[in-house]
């Protein structure tokens, strides 16, 4: 089944076990962001098919498995239930139920330094991931910008921010990634040089 949130979380990626099982899900810390406000729960896949889940000062542990592809079997306290899984990316893993209508937002606390305990804390640290992912990314691509019907290019950010610095150009001009084929994102130099 589908869920809006699912359809609202670009890119996810189905569970592969070669890229995934090894690397991204077993003996990872994934904080359920799910009713972190209640309680905080960390679930960690483990060899063998046991998943432990920690709360408070409880820790349960029961079993998953693969079935196939990217679907799960997990045993609950309510039984037995399958779910698809998919990752956003390393820190991100969605496990969507397949009898209803429900999705598990986890986050992976593993390479984070500080403790994650309310969706304050979650919004946090997905700020702080992706402005670092968007920072990164911008240092490595170059612009074209656009300047009285005229386009100059391609140059990185380093270079646009110290032309406008040195008053070159305006902050204000459309920039075009290399990759675009023109300016219809309407981003300027500035929307650039915020996020550096």
């Amino acid at each position: 089944m589908s869920h809006p949130l699912l359809d609202s979380i670009p890119n996810l990626k189905p569970f592969d076990y070669e890229t995934h099982h090894d690397e991204l899900l077993l003996n990872k810390e994934w904080i359920l962001v799910n009713g972190i406000e209640k309680k905080k729960a960390v679930y960690v896949f483990k060899e063998d098919n046991v998943l432990k889940i920690s709360e408070k000062e409880t820790t349960t542990e029961t079993s998953w498995t693969i079935d196939i592809k990217n679907v799960f079997s997990i045993q609950t306290e309510d039984g037995l239930i399958t779910v698809k899984a998919y990752f956003k990316d390393d820190d991100v893993l969605v496990l969507n139920h397949q009898n209803k209508t429900d999705i598990a937002l986890f986050i992976n606390e593993s390479h984070y330094e500080e403790e994650v305990n309310t969706f304050a804390d979650v919004q946090k640290f997905l700020r702080e991931k992706y402005r670092q992912k968007v920072t990164n990314l911008i240092y490595d691509h170059e612009f074209y910008y656009i300047e009285k019907s005229r386009e100059f290019g391609p140059f990185t950010v380093e270079e646009l921010a110290e032309k406008v610095k040195r008053e070159d150009i305006s902050a204000y001009c459309f920039v075009r990634d290399i990759n675009e084929d023109d300016y219809s994102k309407r981003l300027r130099i500035w929307d650039l040089i915020k996020e550096l």
